[in-house]
């Protein structure tokens, strides 16, 4: 008798929740929502929170139950119980930029054997069964867009440094390798001293330059390869007085770094568009979800950012915000 009532009230209560869930319908019935969840690399980061709105918007436009979530810091420590919490809220669909090429592997197979839909943004995984579609800025033609600008600002001559994440970021790794080969291959008066990594702190980001320009003190320029490490290398020009003598591009176009290109802190950044690519991927899910063709990859282009340019309208479009 006592498991006959158990089984009364598991009944009961799957058919409260189902109805406390559904809210897509009236009571007289209807279709229910796409849920897509949208795993951001870091919450509260200006491209990120840029690719959410983006994201919301696009999700407002189609109807569509969406969430954001995201790690503390860029890690995928961090970010894997993000993404096995998402995995058993059972969302018809994941947006997600990986923090590790292969740290998320296994994660996100998990997710993809419970029947979500995966769309990788920003950045990817080594697994290329992972991810129906691919929505991410074309990394090496901006790694080597930021080459060419540094190299024009040096006279194209000159030691130049790299500041970076970790390595296993795809992002980044690709940003790296565009800009060595557009050195190595185009500016041969350019010096390429090598690449360091931050660990996206910006206070280690500081502390790197400081470093080199004690073991290099003719640094000519600086390449920083997100936001965390442009702030930071920006903070160490700034403090031993080489402002406008080591010249830095910067990639990303948040709010503090386009305070640091009008005070001259930095010469050039290269932007993204985090907002296409939040949109592009709410579309994506979407269509995965219903069952729709899916772009297996899809570029977004990226703009330069400069002090002459920054006022224009088309510019301003693109400059990232803290919120929606």
């Amino acid at each position: 008798m006592r498991k006959v009532t158990s089984l009364t009230m598991a009944a009961v209560l799957a058919v409260a929740v189902t109805a406390c869930g559904d809210d897509g319908g009236s009571a007289g019935g209807g279709a229910a929502k796409t849920k897509v969840t949208l795993v951001q690399g870091l919450a509260g980061e200006e491209f990120y929170e840029t690719m959410a709105c983006g994201a919301k918007a696009k999700a407002a436009e189609l109807g569509v139950d969406l969430q954001v979530q995201g790690p503390q810091k860029f890690d995928p420590i961090l970010q894997t119980p993000i993404v096995n919490s998402v995995v058993a809220s059972g969302p018809d669909a994941m947006l997600i930029a990986p923090t590790d090429v292969k740290a998320l592997v296994a994660p996100l197979t998990q997710a993809k054997s419970a029947g979500i839909k995966i769309i990788l943004v920003d950045t990817v995984v080594e697994e290329p069964s992972i991810g129906l579609s691919r929505i991410s800025t074309d990394n090496a033609k901006g790694g080597a867009a930021a080459a060419k600008a540094l190299a024009e600002q040096i006279g194209d001559r000159g030691k130049v440094l790299v500041v970076s994440t970790d390595p296993g970021v795809s992002t980044v790794d690709a940003r790296i390798a565009g800009f060595e080969q557009e050195i190595k291959a185009g500016h041969p008066n350019v010096e390429y001293v090598g690449v360091q990594y931050s660990h996206n702190d910006v206070g280690e980001a500081s502390k790197i330059v400081n470093a080199a320009l004690a073991k290099n003190p003719d640094l000519a320029g600086v390449f920083a390869t997100n936001l965390n490490s442009a702030t930071g290398a920006g903070s160490a020009l700034q403090q031993a007085g080489k402002l406008g003598k080591v010249k830095m591009i910067g990639f990303d176009a948040g709010p503090a770094q386009v305070k640091q290109l009008r005070d001259g802190v930095v010469q050039g950044l290269i932007a993204q568009l985090p907002g296409d690519i939040g949109a592009k991927g709410v579309e994506q899910a979407v269509a995965a979800v219903e069952g729709r063709p899916v772009s297996a990859s899809i570029p977004t282009d990226a703009t330069i950012v400069t002090k002459e340019n920054i006022d224009k309208p088309e510019i301003q479009k693109v400059l990232y915000k803290a919120g929606c």
